[in-house]
């Protein structure tokens, strides 16, 4: 299965794949994290008795229902996470 916009879509040029690799890696670890908050939350709410709620509605329907990722490609191709790719340090700064 592909996950769409394409890496052309994603990187506009501006930086390559790799970069795109790394940056999406770190962003569905965001999500990951993200995931595990919000059920650990919904897990206490239950506990006390605060909802009748399950714990799968209490978690957003984006984080539950698809692959941190799928979640990470759609929030940078959407602006909500960005690339920053660190400048080239030349022989001269290092003096």
């Amino acid at each position: 299965m592909m996950i769409t916009p394409s890496i052309e879509q994603l990187t506009k040029g501006k930086f390559n794949r790799y970069a795109l690799v790394i940056a999406t890696a770190k962003c569905a670890r965001i999500v990951t994290d993200e995931y595990v908050a919000q059920r650990e939350i919904a897990e206490k709410n239950i506990a006390d008795k605060k909802t009748e709620k399950t714990i799968a509605s209490q978690i957003d329907k984006d984080i539950r229902d698809n692959k941190a990722v799928e979640n990470a490609v759609q929030r940078l191709y959407r602006g909500e996470f960005s690339v920053v790719v660190p400048q080239e340090i030349t022989s001269e700064q290092l003096k």
